[in-house]
Formats: structure tokens, C-alpha cells, sequence
């Protein structure tokens, strides 16, 4: 069993940053996948970023990209993800997640943090 633990989140203001971090608690961090996925209230949980095993791809979903990045630090054992410029429709529960396979889709999902909370101010 393999649990996330994700950090960073809280209350900013729009236009400010964010960074969020995810420590899987198993050495085996490495043989993963890793992928950033956020639910808003009364909303289907969706796909923001992702990065495969080495880190040489990423892939993020259209209204993030260029304003977020998603990185990982193997010998740390922690996968990132930068927000930069928010807007309050990026306010959502975010979720850090672990698959065996990329790209990354939340039906391969081997396992799920349990969720930080990310609030933009207007």
C-alpha cells in the first residue's frame, strides 16, 4: 500500500502562486507515474497535470497549461506542481495521484492523497 501525502495548499489571492507538493510513503515512488487532479464543490473530479516515471513528459489539461508545471524530485521521493497566475476557478480540492501507467487517466489510478485544499480570492 502506497499513501500520498499532499502539502501547499491554502487561500491566496488571484494572480498569486502556489506550490503543492505530494510524498508517496514507499521508496517505490519511482516506478509511478505521478498526476495532480482537482474536484470543486459540485463538480466531476478532473485532470490537471501529469508526469511519467523519469519526468521527461508532462501533460496538463488545456485551462492550466502554461500557468502550471508539474515536476518531480526522485531522489526526494516528492512530485510538485508550480501554480502560477490563479484565478478563482482554479479553487478546488486537489488531489495527488499515482498510476503505473502514462499518460496518466484516472481509471489506471493505483492510489489517491487525500486531498489539499486550494482557495483563490477574486
Amino acid at each position: 500500500q502506497v499513501q500520498l501525502v499532499e502539502s501547499g495548499g491554502g487561500l491566496v489571492q488571484a494572480g498569486g502562486s502556489l506550490r503543492l507538493s505530494c510524498a508517496p510513503s514507499r521508496r517505490t515512488f519511482s516506478s509511478y507515474a505521478m498526476g495532480w487532479f482537482r474536484q470543486a464543490p459540485g463538480k466531476e473530479r478532473e485532470f490537471v497535470a501529469a508526469i511519467s516515471r523519469g519526468g521527461v513528459s508532462t501533460d496538463y489539461a488545456d485551462s492550466v497549461k502554461s500557468r502550471f508545471t508539474i515536476s518531480r524530485d526522485n531522489a526526494k521521493n516528492t512530485v510538485y506542481l508550480q501554480m502560477n497566475s490563479l484565478k478563482p476557478e482554479d479553487t478546488a480540492v486537489y488531489y495527488c495521484a499515482a498510476s503505473p501507467y502514462y499518460p496518466v487517466v484516472r481509471s489506471t489510478i493505483a492510489y489517491w492523497g487525500q486531498g489539499t485544499q486550494v482557495t483563490v480570492s477574486s
